[in-house]
């Protein structure tokens, strides 16, 4: 059974205009969040650039703005490995993650942009997998496949490969915590070619040459649970990155999913948990095609489908010094809404927009869920 695709559409970027967005997305204390607030305010990733180091600088300190040669580098480091660059609102954008709240700007993709445009669904689950979670997870992973659905899971070890392995002439699709060209772990590689060879795609935010840490996991993860309708634990401890995809996923809206398992394995206590917390139960494939169904036909993307370098808003409020110091007096380690800041300054949005950025700039900002924001101390 094959399911419709949704149909392609949006901008393609100049590679001028796409050199100047993986410069943006590159310079320091640049994220996702940043560069949109940057382009809705300045109408381009040149024009944003431009305007990057004094923003810094009145925040309170100096940032690194990536060069034209770093960013070209990189660039010319995609092409060697057969990888390339798509750009929020560009037509092989993944559509589920462009109604994702501060979606990656930038994407390094390598493999068949065609697998986004399909209905997925994400399996996750314990790296030290059963042999009984790794059989139910091929059987999970081959029933939705044969259904028209592509496998989404971040290419570890475990319920992870076993996802991926299952799914290779159905469709999956593979995220890195990395760059595209520092995959981990080093045994699966053979498994990321083949996801190549049989029609699938790698996908990474990360730049070329980054070595995942810790901390990159769950960043990982969110793109793991953006590019699908649903998510699947399989196994997890109480404890475990797959709790977190679990966790972000509901966040997005995605629909989770858990296999119950044993009460005597500490493998199956955090899908146990999400059930008893709401996830729906999942004992075969027809479980989760049953509830993905209304779903899979629902075009995810925004009406404009993209972040394609619109005009600047207008929002130029240059606030004045008393208006600065009221905006960040607002601020501490509690977040708040933007909303609140402006109900409370009196000072226009553009103004508090303004400071935010440089703040957010200089590395003195945290940006949370639903638009909150708080300063670190």
């Amino acid at each position: 059974m094959t399911l419709p695709a949704a149909p392609r559409r949006g901008v393609v970027l100049t590679e001028a205009m796409r050199l100047a967005w993986l410069r943006l997305i590159r310079s320091e204390n640049v994220g996702p969040a940043t560069f949109r607030d940057l382009i809705n305010r300045y109408g381009t990733a040149a024009a944003a650039l431009d305007a990057l180091p004094e923003l810094a600088a009145r925040g309170g300190r100096r940032i690194v703005v990536c060069t034209e040669a770093a960013a070209a580098e990189e660039l010319a480091r995609a092409e060697k490995l057969g990888a390339r660059f798509v750009c929020l609102g560009e037509p092989d954008y993944p559509q589920h993650l462009r109604s994702v709240e501060y979606a990656p700007p930038v994407l390094a993709v390598m493999g068949d942009a065609a697998c986004f445009e399909r209905p997925a669904l994400a399996i996750v689950g314990a790296r030290n997998a059963s042999l009984s979670g790794i059989k139910l997870t091929r059987m999970f992973a081959a029933g939705v496949g044969e259904a028209g659905y592509v496998v989404v899971s971040g290419l570890a070890r475990g319920i992870d490969a076993a996802a991926h392995d299952a799914a290779l002439h159905t469709g999956t699709i593979g995220v890195f915590a990395g760059g595209l060209d520092r995959p981990y772990p080093q045994e699966n590689r053979p498994l990321m070619r083949r996801i190549v060879d049989t029609g699938g795609a790698l996908v990474s935010e990360m730049p070329f040459g980054w070595t995942a840490r810790a901390i990159d996991f769950p960043r990982r993860n969110r793109l793991v649970a953006g590019l699908a309708l649903g998510l699947l634990v399989v196994e997890a401890a109480l404890r475990s990155g797959s709790l977190i995809s679990a966790r972000l996923a509901g966040e997005l809206g995605r629909l989770v999913f858990a296999v119950p398992g044993s009460p005597l394995d500490p493998r199956a206590a955090g899908a146990n948990r999400l059930i008893r917390d709401g996830a729906i139960l999942a004992c075969d494939a027809s479980d989760i095609l049953e509830a993905l169904s209304p779903l899979a036909g629902r075009d995810t993307a925004p009406e404009d489908g993209a972040l394609d370098e619109p005009a600047p808003d207008g929002g130029q409020d240059e606030p004045s010094r008393s208006e600065r110091e009221r905006i960040v007096e607002c601020l501490g380690p509690t977040p708040v809404a933007i909303d609140e800041i402006i109900a409370h300054t009196g000072a226009s949005a553009g103004a508090v927009q303004l400071v935010i950025l440089e703040l957010d700039l200089a590395g003195r900002l945290e940006r949370h869920p639903g638009g909150m924001v708080s300063l670190l101390l």
